[in-house]
């Protein structure tokens, strides 16, 4: 199975995909153990800051010797060279903010996961005419479930994630997946300002757990 095939099954089966940027290396590789800790196997580092590029090359070490198993995707990319400049530091796969013709063909180039963000039909027609397998739904707390369930009959073949403002609550996550979507995106409800300022690590991974239960017994 090829990476790509293989990140569209592991992506839905996990339900969740954290998603998070710190400027500080270490702190940024104890939340990826964190995560993993609480069973988590691919996450989204974003691409937010000056030292996006040189943390994830350390995270990419980290995880290439003691984490087994997990893959480490780069989000916020905006264009071709930025994508090229990640895919060289060893992203798994590629996901926008918006809808980036030239990411889809940098990323065509290496057959690489890239997920585009979209709002409307049209972004998101064009995203699949691009070859889109997967498309995040942004921002997902604008758009709301309704959204997907309105849509979701039209694209029987695109895998959809919503990103933006998804709660940690039973109640949101389920309505996301009552209405269609294989994932959802998790930043700061996730990955809190308290948890990284104060290196709650412990609590994350608790927090984590707690959110791959809900998602199980949502399905189950």
């Amino acid at each position: 199975m090829s990476k790509k095939a293989e990140l569209l099954k592991l992506i839905p089966e996990q339900g969740i995909l954290p998603l998070y940027f710190n400027k500080d290396e270490q702190t940024s590789i104890e939340l990826l153990k964190a995560l993993y800790n609480a069973g988590i196997r691919t996450v989204e580092y974003t691409n937010r800051g000056e030292a996006a590029l040189n943390n994830f090359k350390k995270m990419r070490q980290f995880i290439d010797t003691e984490l087994k198993g997990m893959y480490l995707g780069i989000g916020t990319i905006k264009d071709g060279n930025m994508a090229q400049t990640f895919i060289d530091a060893g992203a798994d796969y590629i996901i926008c903010p918006g809808l980036v013709e030239s990411v889809a063909e940098v990323a065509d180039k290496y057959d690489m996961l890239w997920v585009p963000g979209c709002m409307t039909p049209s972004e998101i027609i064009k995203a699949e005419t691009l070859g889109a397998k997967m498309v995040k739904l942004f921002p997902g707390n604008i758009l709301g479930p309704g959204f997907m369930s309105a849509i979701k009959e039209l694209f029987p073949n695109l895998k959809f994630m919503p990103t933006g403002g998804v709660e940690l609550d039973r109640a949101n996550i389920e309505g996301w997946f009552k209405s269609g979507v294989c994932a959802v995106g998790m930043g700061s409800k996730l990955v809190s300002k308290d948890v990284m300022e104060n290196k709650k690590y412990a609590e994350l991974t608790e927090a984590t757990k707690q959110a791959l239960e809900i998602i199980k017994s949502i399905r189950a």
